[in-house]
């Protein structure tokens, strides 16, 4: 329980103010993940069952599963050798890859408030965890497919406006068991995959691409996360959701 605990605080530190170097942050999310991940799979919370535990939320750290290839979004310090040279972004099928985190954020122009369920319709960032890439999309063909390339930019979570994308969802709130899909701002394109694998060195691996039309590659649902409590409740309220396989 004290690993779960921690785990999340880390991912609670990463959304507030510099309190704590952000680098320290980084590495011991690491550190208290794989600790995480030597524990019983299946862990639930189970304990809190109020309005922010049934939706996604400002300032949480999920997977995002594609049904129709059984993928997660997924990026790595392995740049594309074609296109932007950016850091790719591919589809994994391994459900505990810590490399398929990300963080939920909101734009430059307009912060979400941590915890508060993120809306149908909002513009968000996501931040691969690992890396500190945000999300991103440009005019550039994707190496397999040649449709739209989808890659990680930026420093320290910060980049431009490529990297902001609308939540498409059914309802008022991005629900925690909802299909949803992303679509780019800058070039409205959908976040997808195609059927197309790479080699060497990420081998196994789907495209992850930019797609003009929406269609059951586009959609993604959350599975595994640590989903942090409207801050209402409490500065330091969060659940968890099978964190023991980030």
């Amino acid at each position: 329980m004290v690993v779960m605990e921690r785990l999340s605080w880390v991912a609670l530190k990463l959304t507030q103010t510099k309190e704590h170097p952000r680098h320290q942050l980084y590495t011991e999310y690491h550190l208290v993940n794989k600790a995480a991940a030597l524990l019983s799979s299946g862990y639930h919370s189970g304990t809190n069952t109020g309005r922010g535990t049934q939706h996604v939320t400002c300032g949480s750290v999920v997977k995002l599963f594609n049904a129709y290839y059984k993928v997660r979004l997924h990026s790595h310090d392995v740049k594309y050798g074609s296109g932007s040279g950016q850091q790719s972004v591919t589809g994994a099928p391994q459900q505990e890859d810590h490399n398929s985190n990300w963080l939920i954020r909101g734009t430059l122009k307009k912060p979400c408030q941590r915890g508060n369920p993120v809306a149908c319709g909002e513009t968000i960032r996501l931040q691969h965890l690992a890396t500190r890439r945000n999300l991103h999309s440009h005019h550039f063909s994707s190496p397999l497919s040649d449709k739209q390339e989808i890659s990680a930019f930026g420093e320290e979570g910060e980049g431009d406006s490529g990297d902001e994308w609308v939540v498409i969802c059914d309802g008022e709130e991005w629900g925690r068991h909802q299909t949803i899909m992303l679509r780019h701002v800058d070039t409205d394109v959908y976040l997808g995959v195609t059927g197309q694998q790479y080699g060497r060195p990420i081998n196994g691996q789907n495209e992850v691409v930019g797609l003009s039309r929406p269609g059951v590659q586009a959609k993604w649902q959350t599975m595994e996360g640590v989903f942090i409590n409207p801050s209402q409740f409490s500065d330091d309220s969060r659940i968890f959701h099978d964190p023991s396989e980030l």
